[in-house]
């Protein structure tokens, strides 16, 4: 009898363990990004550390939800990143793809997981384009975007007196975006634009296009790229001594990655908008600090700390709507307020942006600097409802739909 007990304690052990299996939810996040080109520091393997440490902070083990994260790079290719997420989604089964700079991919994979059901929360593109005529229901767009860093670089340059422009402008979906929608904020506030020129992507020598940039006379030269081309332009608009002949730069996107890399004495006074700094507060800090452990002692950019806020986000969702559904969990992402350390509170609007703070940054004299990563004093805090395009202005159909 003692061992029939045994023998039927064991099944039934064995029996309570497979059905535990087959009520854990298991989760697959690919991190898809540039990891050895001109994006490597903004996004790369920094994106991957984040992606990881909201998994672990999510503390799936215990709410039955099993995450594992993916990564891969995308060589700024956009046909080699799709083939990646294409094999992803149909070899491995992934859920969620995450981060994926580059504007012309970035719309690409909003394309692929609204196709395949699958979910799509981006960090590292800037194109407004992905919540405005190509939104999805299947996309979320976290950090930032060319609306909001026109709007806070283009106006503030112009109401101190930059009025007139001359525009740098990487020849791709990005770069055109950027250009088209600083344009528009330069005009509307009573400014000029006197040209553009397109340099290829990526690109090493800006001589020829600075020296038209020069020759126009505008006040300000936009530079309408970003990662290593927009590292690149500075070093090179500060070798031929533009600024110190009056003219003033202005970076329409940038990140701390590329402040550290040009050195303040190069970067000092440059006028920028971003979503997150890691010494605005904190919480901030706490979590910057964990990151750098984990980093090689580098702080995060605005795009590695979306991803983290990003899959945070939707991790929550996941338990919250108990399914991973991809309509289930988009519904009940919009229903949720984002509440996040890191971005503070705000929401999700029907075309899948992602309301936050923004932050008018200017980069630091080097004697007001008391760190390798103390690099901004913040201007402005430009409230959600403010820095974003408005919901009906953006040609979104998800908009229109629903009335």
């Amino acid at each position: 009898m003692g061992k029939r007990t045994g023998f039927g304690a064991l099944i039934a052990g064995l029996m309570i363990v497979a059905t535990q299996a087959e009520a854990e939810t298991t989760i697959k996040i690919g991190v898809l990004n540039d990891k050895t080109g001109i994006y490597a520091d903004l996004a790369g393997e920094g994106s991957v550390v984040a992606a990881r440490m909201a998994a672990e902070d999510f503390g799936g083990k215990a709410k039955g939800i099993h995450v594992e994260i993916l990564s891969a790079d995308h060589q700024n290719k956009p046909d080699i990143g799709v083939n990646i997420v294409r094999e992803w989604i149909d070899r491995q089964d992934v859920d969620v793809i995450s981060d994926v700079p580059g504007s012309a991919l970035a719309l690409a994979v909003s394309d692929i997981t609204r196709e395949k059901n699958r979910i799509h929360l981006n960090s590292g593109s800037a194109t407004a384009d992905l919540t405005g005529p190509k939104c999805s229901p299947n996309t979320v767009h976290w950090t930032y975007d060319t609306w909001a860093l026109a709007h806070g670089t283009g106006k503030a340059m112009v109401e101190q007196g930059g009025d007139t422009w001359f525009f740098l402008t990487a020849d791709y979906a990005f770069g055109h975006a950027m250009e088209r929608d600083t344009a528009a904020v330069v005009e509307a506030a009573g400014g000029k634009v006197l040209g553009s020129v397109r340099h290829p992507f990526p690109n090493s020598d800006f001589s020829s296009f600075l020296l038209q940039a020069q020759s126009s006379g505008a006040k300000v030269i936009g530079l309408a790229n970003a990662g290593g081309d927009m590292i690149n332009a500075i070093k090179q608009a500060s070798e031929f001594g533009i600024v110190q002949r009056g003219q003033s730069i202005a970076s329409l996107v940038a990140f701390i990655s590329d402040v550290h890399a040009l050195g303040l004495p190069v970067a000092q006074g440059l006028v920028l908008t971003g979503a997150f700094y890691w010494d605005q507060n904190e919480e901030t800090r706490r979590w910057s600090e964990r990151f750098a452990k984990l980093h090689g002692g580098r702080m995060p950019t605005q795009v590695q700390a979306g991803v983290y806020s990003s899959i945070m986000h939707y991790l929550k969702a996941v338990e919250a709507a108990g399914t991973k559904d991809s309509g289930l969990v988009m519904a009940k992402m919009r229903e949720m307020p984002i509440d996040d350390p890191l971005f503070g509170k705000g929401h999700i609007r029907v075309d899948g942006r992602a309301v936050h703070d923004m932050y008018l940054f200017r980069v630091k004299k080097p004697e007001q600097s008391k760190g390798e990563w103390d690099v901004y004093e913040i201007l402005a805090t430009i409230p959600g409802d403010q820095a974003f395009r408005p919901l009906k202005e953006g040609g979104c159909p998800l908009v229109n739909s629903a009335g």
